[in-house]
């Protein structure tokens, strides 16, 4: 997608990201509820825990979608966690194939994360394909996993791991 630019999030971000964050079709992906704050954004922002790495895609001036990497400590200090979402208008544009694409870079490239962990809701079969295109494999299912929009859905367990001496 041209004029994307992907880039940390910053604090000047915090009115546009609540507005991704509580659209219908972002939030259908996610395990957020509805009606989040700004003030919720800033503190979430201002409080990240060491070791995270947030970024957002913007469009003309305009937020478009964000990722998130948490690094693990201590003897997981080798993995970390990624959450992928694209705002509703723009999903299937290789957005999150963008922000995939950047936080896989700073796990393999800065950060020495040699296995990446993500849950993705089992019915979201366009995230999944872009996780395998990827290099993730499925794990494990986890039934019922979280209570969405009245009823409870299974989500997938991914990792991609990169090879490395096993015990």
């Amino acid at each position: 997608m041209s004029n994307l630019t992907i880039r940390a999030a910053e604090p000047r971000d915090c009115e546009q990201l609540v507005a991704l964050v509580n659209l219908p079709g972002y939030r259908h992906g996610t395990l957020r509820t509805p009606f989040q704050s700004t003030e919720w954004m800033r503190k979430r922002l201002a409080s990240a825990p060491l070791g995270f790495t947030e970024i957002v895609a913007e469009k003309d001036g305009a937020i478009v979608g964000k990722a998130g990497l948490q690094q693990f400590e201590d003897r997981r200090r080798h993995a970390g966690t990624i959450g992928i979402g694209v705002h509703d208008d723009f999903q299937g544009n290789g957005i999150g194939s963008a922000l995939l694409s950047a936080l896989v870079d700073v796990a393999d490239n800065w950060l020495a994360i040699t296995r990446l962990e993500l849950m993705v809701n089992a019915d979201n079969v366009s995230a999944i394909r872009l996780y395998e295109k990827a290099g993730f494999e499925r794990e494990g299912l986890m039934k019922a996993f979280a209570f969405r929009a009245g009823g409870y859905v299974d989500a997938i367990a991914m990792a991609r791991v990169i090879a490395q001496k096993s015990i």
